[in-house]
């Protein structure tokens, strides 16, 4: 599942438990379909992150990739 679809699934669910009155079954099954879709969504962010480069030139002009900086620098 594609991470948009899992996000958009997981905003249903948790509209459906804030707004609806579900049996407590139901309920329990809706919230560990929203775990489960927190933690694919978390490991395609993870994946994200690790395929994120930028390629910059060295001095000598050849490309090569660094890591992207994830956090805002000072």
């Amino acid at each position: 599942m594609r991470f948009e679809e899992a996000l958009k699934t997981l905003e249903e669910i948790v509209l459906k438990l804030e707004r609806e009155e579900l049996p407590l079954e139901e309920a329990l099954k809706q919230y560990e379909e929203g775990v489960k879709l927190i933690r694919h969504c978390e490991k395609l962010l993870q994946e994200a992150e690790r395929r994120l480069k930028i390629l910059s030139r060295t001095e000598e002009g050849e490309l090569k990739s660094r890591s992207f900086p994830l956090e805002p620098e000072a």
